[in-house]
């Protein structure tokens, strides 16, 4: 048996490698050397996953590899916005909107999802149009969305929130 930690020695090779699982080791390892430093994870990141894209994959193994790696090498909200940033930017470039048009899609509507979910049991039935607005809203006011409304006693909070973050954020 082969521990992971012990391709560490081999990273040239990894890096040549066209398997996708040199990929996984890759963000494997770079996700424990990073976990303390966040700046560097980001880098790493936004490195590795720029790599799923020259290596010629196709377009839904860039899609599974790049969760894997999101799911190791979390960051946090800031660097998160960068590292989408970065990646909207790369993909334009390359003219390969795959993981921002697809994923994020996914993320959001999730996210989206919950969100209401958690808001129907704290405020009770919502109207469509205030449902839709917030299906409308990208993953990170839906991420403060998901933070704001346990402080909501009624839909005015909630209206309010939504008014105020909104024109915030324009």
């Amino acid at each position: 048996m082969v521990k992971l930690l012990d391709r560490e020695q081999e990273w040239d090779a990894l890096e040549e490698n066209t398997n996708p699982f040199a990929t996984v080791v890759m963000a494997h390892l770079k996700a424990i050397q990073t976990r303390l430093d966040r700046g560097e994870r980001l880098r790493w990141k936004l490195s590795l996953t720029r790599r799923l894209y020259q290596q010629g994959y196709q377009r839904q193994d860039i899609i599974n590899l790049f969760a894997f790696i999101d799911w190791v090498m979390t960051l946090p909200k800031n660097l998160k916005t960068q590292f989408w940033t970065e990646i909207r930017q790369f993909e334009e470039e390359q003219q390969m909107p795959y993981i921002t048009s697809v994923e994020r899609l996914g993320m959001q509507r999730e996210s989206a999802n919950l969100v209401l979910r958690l808001l129907h049991r704290r405020l009770g039935q919502i109207s469509e149009s205030v449902s839709e607005q917030i299906r409308q809203l990208p993953v990170e006011q839906i991420e403060d969305l998901g933070e704001a409304l346990l402080d909501f006693e009624n839909e005015a909070d909630l209206l309010n929130w939504l008014e105020n973050d909104l024109s915030t954020k324009h």
